[in-house]
């Protein structure tokens, strides 16, 4: 997900907080922040995931007029390939961890770099050869410095588990 441009903006911070169920008011309320560790709003841990919104061409992101992921009356919205291709229930997202090396705030502007991380295979009980890659985003502020580094793992699996 790389993001040349991600401004951190207060607004976001607060809906983001609220779509995921979490009224701190350290996310919301200046006055209340104040008074804690980094003495200003943050966001929520896993705020920089949003950061998606801002790359261009992001898949999972709706295109006006076209089906995309979670339209539809199929689960996905898009039509499966019948040969078999595809993902067609074959992958997974598993692990999503965070690693916060600065403070976010309003005001700042994030960058995100993307890089591969390893990649392993053990094999499963039903879904055949698990083949596991992890991918490293890391974000870095206005002025150059390694805010959060975000590791996420993918799952492959040889065959579709039934």
């Amino acid at each position: 997900m790389a993001t040349e441009h991600f401004p951190i903006e207060a607004g976001h911070i607060m809906l983001f907080a609220r779509s995921v169920g979490d009224a701190n008011p350290i996310y919301y309320d200046a006055n209340a922040a104040a008074d804690t560790e980094p003495g200003h709003i943050i966001p929520p841990p896993t705020f920089v995931q949003s950061s998606a919104q801002f790359t261009e061409g992001y898949n999972l992101r709706p295109v006006i007029g076209e089906p995309w992921f979670g339209s539809g009356k199929e689960p996905t919205g898009i039509q499966r390939d019948s040969s078999g291709g595809g993902g067609g229930g074959t992958g997974f997202h598993a692990e999503q961890h965070y690693e916060y090396h600065a403070p976010i705030q309003p005001g700042d502007v994030l960058k995100a770099v993307d890089m591969p991380g390893n990649s392993w295979e053990r094999e499963g009980r039903r879904g055949g050869t698990l083949k596991f890659n992890e991918s490293i985003t890391e974000y870095y502020n206005q002025d150059g410095v390694l805010v959060v580094t975000a590791r996420s793992v993918g799952v492959q699996t040889s065959r579709v588990v039934e």
